[in-house]
Parts: structure tokens; C-alpha cells; sequence
């Protein structure tokens, strides 16, 4: 079995790629559950229902001509094409390409503490199936 040191993820938002600005990644992906208990049921019985994707980014603050906050203060509230891959490199049978179309749902561009790096916590939720895609 392979297994990965998580260092070097690819993260591109509307084509422009804000890898190098990222410090975590992760992509939620789950099923809503629908209750399908009914009278005379001891246990809760759920159903799987429609798929829900997001994705939590932080990004370590750059107010720099495209960086991070030219590139994504004007996008908050729109739609996004975004592409996920667990390592920076091309896409094969153990480096999956994961993309949607999705909505920037919030943008922190300035807060933390005293002396600490100033990051931007950045939230994308679904707008669109999540495609999974690999080359062999």
C-alpha cells in the first residue's frame, strides 16, 4: 500500500494556481441522510440522499498583484471552477484529479493575533457535482 506525506497539494481556483499559497487543504465530501425510520424501529435507519462537496482552505495572506486577495475578494458569493490534487503534479491512477464548480461561501482576508501570521481562511461549497478523474 502507498501512502503520502501531505506537503505539496495542487489547488487551482478559476485556472490560477493558489498552491503555493496554501498552508491546509481539505475536501469534505458527503451524503446527505435522509431518516427513514418508521414506527416499530429500534434502530435509526438512514438512507443516503443528494452529495454535498466543500472545500476549507487556508491561505497565508499575499495582497499582491494575483495573489491571494486580488484574486479572490471579488469572487466571493460566485461561482469558481476549482481543481484538487493531492500532489502538485499530473494527474494518474494514484493522484486523482478531484473538480467542480462551486461557490466561495466565505473569505477572511484579515484577522489573527498579535505577532502571528496573517492567514485567509477561504470556504467553497458546492455548485456543481464533484468529478473525480485519474490517467493510468
Amino acid at each position: 500500500m502507498a501512502t503520502l506525506v501531505y506537503t505539496n497539494a495542487k489547488l487551482e481556483i478559476n485556472g490560477t494556481d493558489m498552491s503555493a499559497h496554501a498552508s491546509e487543504v481539505s475536501l469534505n465530501y458527503a451524503s446527505e441522510m435522509q431518516d427513514e425510520t418508521a414506527m416499530g424501529d429500534s434502530t435509526r435507519i438512514n438512507k443516503g440522499g443528494i452529495k454535498t462537496w466543500s472545500i476549507d482552505v487556508t491561505f497565508h495572506q499575499d495582497f499582491a498583484a494575483s495573489a491571494v486577495d486580488q484574486t479572490l475578494f471579488s469572487l466571493v458569493g460566485t461561482t469558481v471552477c476549482v481543481e484538487i490534487r493531492p500532489q502538485n503534479i499530473c494527474s494518474t491512477a494514484i493522484n486523482p484529479t478531484y473538480s467542480a464548480i462551486g461557490v466561495i461561501e466565505s473569505y477572511n482576508p484579515v484577522g489573527g493575533a498579535v505577532g502571528a501570521l496573517l492567514d485567509a481562511p477561504t470556504t467553497i461549497t458546492s455548485a456543481g457535482t464533484l468529478s473525480r478523474a485519474s490517467s493510468s
